[in-house]
């Protein structure tokens, strides 16, 4: 059987870099990653992605074309490396960079940038884009779309629980007979990755298996104070955004942020993470599942996993790993995917999960 092979593109709420994860998708609804990486990009950038929501219209138009350039010349390298010729790619889909996701304003609103008119123009192949305004349009949150994914790989089994630990969390309930529920359940990583970049300057971007949470102590009753944050206090469907849970977040509950009482506040905001998950999996999840399946960056947080694993026992937590999946290559292979359906006509749309009223194809081609 020939190979239906496409590839994603995801630049995270993190904006570390970019992942790109060329699949094989099947008429048998399986979905295989032939390869995944993610090229990380340099400090200025990230910085500027990083300022970008308080950028002048001239300076977000400029880093648009920027990221569209630099992500065709990744898409070039990954290519190259895999070994894979340009006409063999069926379709490509690229989320872009988020720079405002704001669905609770008066005008409900979404932006991600990354023209990428640059890609299409060096693969000559086509790129879907832009798949959350038309979800929008419909009433819903613009996110996550991770759930769609979700259903096509585990919708036909038993009960499962889906967890991406981004910069943002959110987890899905699929399975047969089950009626989709999915919603971002708060902070990933993105208040700990706030905190040790402060304090380091930059020089250290994520607390490397959870080793700094270890060490320090949890405070319970300001753990207490967050969680009755307006955020967690909401009913889904709902969203949320990296400047939702940023530095501001941290200082409000926090004072005199330095290096010596870091871990303190490490260990908390990672006890934070792990607890808001569990109370939105226990609230709106009837019987739980035999099994959660997690993906993304908070994957490699050993403390962060543990926590969850001592909130939700007996539930058996396992790394997408264990499906053949790189934790990190899960969002762009969701955008790939997203991405086929569209280029060929059908329905990509996880509109339980987002709140839409009906379900339509999401995305923009370009050809």
């Amino acid at each position: 059987m020939k190979k239906i092979i496409a590839l994603g593109l995801m630049s995270g709420t993190s904006a570390d870099g970019i992942s790109i994860s060329s699949v094989n998708i099947s008429a048998k609804k399986s979905i295989e990653v032939l390869k995944y990486k993610t090229y990380a990009y340099d400090m200025k950038l990230r910085k500027k992605i990083l300022a970008a929501p308080q950028m002048k219209v001239f300076q977000l138009s400029e880093l648009n074309f920027e990221l569209g350039k630099l992500w065709a010349k990744s898409v070039y390298k990954f290519c190259k490396s895999a070994d894979l010729k340009y006409k063999d790619i069926a379709v490509i889909g690229s989320h872009g960079q988020t720079v405002c996701h704001s669905p609770f304003t008066h005008i409900p609103n979404t932006l991600q940038i990354g023209e990428p008119s640059f890609i299409a123009e060096e693969t000559g192949r086509p790129v879907v884009c832009d798949f959350r305004p038309m979800d929008m349009a419909l009433g819903g949150q613009g996110a996550p779309l991770i759930p769609f994914l979700d259903e096509f790989m585990f919708g036909n089994g038993g009960p499962k629980l889906l967890l991406n630990i981004g910069g943002i969390a959110n987890f899905s309930h699929v399975g047969k007979g089950v009626k989709t529920l999915a919603f971002d359940t708060g902070p990933g990583n993105c208040l700990m990755d706030s905190l040790i970049e402060q304090v380091t300057r930059g020089k250290i971007q994520f607390d490397r298996n959870g080793a700094l949470a270890k060490k320090g102590e949890i405070d319970y009753k300001k753990t207490d104070k967050m969680l009755k944050e307006s955020f967690f206090r909401m009913k889904p469907p709902k969203s949320a955004d990296r400047h939702d849970f940023s530095l501001k977040f941290i200082k409000k509950y926090f004072r005199n942020i330095n290096s010596k009482n870091m871990p303190d506040i490490m260990a908390t905001l990672n006890y934070l993470t792990a607890k808001s998950i569990e109370i939105s999996i226990k609230k709106y999840v009837g019987a739980l599942p035999s099994e959660m399946i997690v993906s993304g960056g908070g994957v490699f947080n050993f403390e962060l996993m543990k926590n969850l694993k001592v909130f939700l026992k007996p539930m058996r937590i396992s790394s997408i790993a264990d499906y053949s999946m790189h934790p990190l290559s899960k969002e762009p292979a969701c955008f790939a995917l997203l991405a086929w359906q569209a280029l060929n006509g059908k329905t990509n749309h996880p509109s339980l999960a987002t709140g839409a009223k009906n379900k339509r194809i999401l995305g923009k081609i370009i050809r």
